[in-house]
């Protein structure tokens, strides 16, 4: 007889020892006396063992059956210890989440939303991993991985946060000397301040929603990290491709003037913020919490 088999002959073997009598058992536990019993047949058979001796008054384990109920006591001991696990987890929002999110994403709009969350479920703990390499979740120990792209991975599950833009943005101060672009071209004849980790990263692309173009541009200075670059245009020196996120103040308190308004910047970095987790029926409270108040958070 497979194991799967024993394990409830087991279970209804331990409530009898316990209960003292097959009636007794069958009352707690909503069955027939009779059909307890029948179980306590099956596993003395499946074991070639004597469990039980019975008597016209009491039940008395045999040798055998004590060594048997003590395995089986300690086995249903375990399964309500996983059940209590379930019931700890699942019950409430409690426990440790590791999100990894793209550093400027994760400072300008992750972190601001943090303390609000903490204060709402005091026993779940956030680690906050900042990281432009977009782990894999499934790979490395993370419980959501926040990634900017148009297309998620297909073997992961994920949520839309927001939407993120590129925007062209330069100080007045440096537009009034150099004047302002009408035009992706004019580009060329300007200092830019690009992200420069690929070749590729000086090709700027653009689209007006009819015509497309390629610029490729150039400064004297480059950073892969998009708060060097809004430094660098608040000190004048050149324009820069900015997250809108990152940009978002200096534009509002008018330190930064967006340029190009009416064409839209179609290269890297850009499209949809998705958290993403592996796929899972039973997702734990911690982190349904956390996504709905991230997705909140960052609604419109």
């Amino acid at each position: 007889m497979s194991m799967n088999h024993l394990l409830p002959l087991m279970a209804g073997f331990v409530r009898v020892v316990e209960c003292g009598s097959f009636s007794a058992a069958a009352r707690q536990s909503n069955t027939s006396a009779s059909a307890l019993s029948r179980q306590v047949a099956q596993l003395e058979a499946a074991l070639g063992l004597r469990l039980l001796e019975r008597t016209t008054r009491r039940l008395r384990l045999s040798e055998a059956g004590a060594e048997v109920f003590e395995r089986c006591r300690e086995m249903l001991a375990a399964a309500q210890a996983a059940v209590a696990v379930g019931e700890r987890l699942m019950s409430h929002p409690r426990g440790p989440v590791r999100l990894s999110v793209p550093k400027a994403f994760g400072k300008y709009l992750i972190a601001p939303l943090l303390a609000d969350f903490l204060a709402r479920y005091p026993e779940v703990d956030v680690s906050l991993d900042l990281s432009d390499r977009s782990p894999d979740p499934i790979a490395e120990p993370f419980d959501l991985v926040v990634c900017i792209t148009d297309q998620p991975p297909p073997h992961l599950a994920g949520r839309p946060l927001c939407e993120v833009r590129q925007l062209l943005c330069a100080s007045p101060d440096y537009l009034a000397r150099h004047g302002t672009p009408q035009h992706p071209q004019e580009l060329v004849r300007h200092a830019c301040l690009y992200l420069d980790e690929h070749p590729d990263d000086r090709r700027w692309h653009f689209s007006d929603g009819i015509e497309q173009c390629v610029v490729t541009v150039q400064g004297r200075l480059a950073s892969n990290h998009s708060e060097v670059r809004l430094n660098g245009a608040l000190n004048h020196l050149g324009i820069a491709c900015l997250p809108s996120f990152t940009a978002a103040a200096a534009l509002a308190e008018g330190r930064l003037a967006q340029v190009l308004a009416n064409w839209r910047y179609t290269g890297s970095y850009q499209g949809t913020a998705w958290v993403l987790y592996p796929p899972n029926r039973h997702l734990p409270p911690k982190l349904r919490v956390l996504i709905d108040h991230l997705a909140a958070g960052l609604a419109g």
